[in-house]
């Protein structure tokens, strides 16, 4: 394996480590704030410094990787529940009109960026980490459906599709049981670059004041809130957007090494 996924490994799993840990402790409690201990730099009795709340960064960078990753993680789980079934169907009736429709379905979500999808629940819904889920997750679903399709569709002309045809079964027995297995490997390393996408999208919309509202923590919210700051307590700014960069590179290397690792094609030799 390459030093490159061990690194991703590490990155994420520090993250995931933190915003697990956030659950049952945080060295400050958050919703505390301590005003005459305001935008402390880095020192023994705070870390990670403080912000113009006098709130302790690392509790809430803490806190924002817990927002951050559950997020990101319906996310991908909205996109993967309903864009897989949906590029299977569309693989099982290619040239259909069915396949037409669920195709250019796709295409029609793509034209939205997920901000735009956003901004529109938003004004009908109002800003939360629920419509972020929503949002991003919505985006998500053309994204697995296109890589579920293609990847089917070669899989349909193979001699072991074939003999289950002429077993008997159905175009959705074959997509579950011979189809999927196949092309699960792809599902997860896709999985891994949307949810690093996630992580992206949930700090952008929280950033702009559409994802996850006050006073649940947020790296984009973080962000945000820093960003008159920069002049007199760079630290506020610094840490939250290396955070994001951190956990970003960790899922992209993560997922660069899963694909080496899955891909028969890609593997290295590795004894």
């Amino acid at each position: 394996m390459k030093l490159s996924f061990y690194i991703g490994a590490a990155l994420t799993a520090l993250f995931l480590a933190l915003a697990a840990l956030s659950f049952v402790w945080t060295p400050y409690d958050i919703q505390s704030l301590d005003i005459p201990n305001k935008l402390q730099r880095p020192n023994a009795t705070y870390l990670l410094g403080t912000d113009q709340f006098g709130r302790d960064i690392l509790s809430m960078i803490m806190m924002g990787a817990r927002t951050s990753i559950a997020v990101a993680l319906l996310a991908v789980g909205i996109g993967i529940a309903a864009g897989v079934p949906l590029g299977l169907l569309a693989a099982a009736r290619r040239g259909t009109w069915l396949d037409e429709v669920i195709m250019r379905g796709n295409d029609l979500v793509f034209a939205f960026p997920s901000l735009v999808i956003a901004i529109l629940i938003t004004a009908v819904y109002g800003a939360s980490a629920t419509n972020a889920i929503i949002a991003i997750g919505i985006f998500n679903i053309p994204v697995f459906a296109r890589l579920s399709r293609g990847a089917a569709l070669p899989l349909w002309e193979r001699d072991f599709i074939l003999a289950a045809r002429v077993a008997g079964k159905g175009p959705a027995r074959i997509s579950a049981e011979h189809i999927l297995p196949n092309i699960t490997n792809l599902m997860i390393v896709q999985g891994t670059i949307q949810f690093s996408l996630g992580i992206l999208a949930e700090a952008a919309l929280s950033y702009i004041g559409l994802g996850a509202q006050p006073p649940t923590a947020s790296w984009g919210r973080m962000l945000a809130d820093a960003q008159t700051l920069t002049a007199i307590a760079p630290h506020t700014a610094l840490i939250p957007g290396c955070t994001i960069i951190a956990m970003v590179l960790g899922l992209n290397l993560l997922g660069d090494g899963l694909r080496d690792w899955l891909d028969p094609r890609l593997r290295v030799d590795r004894t």
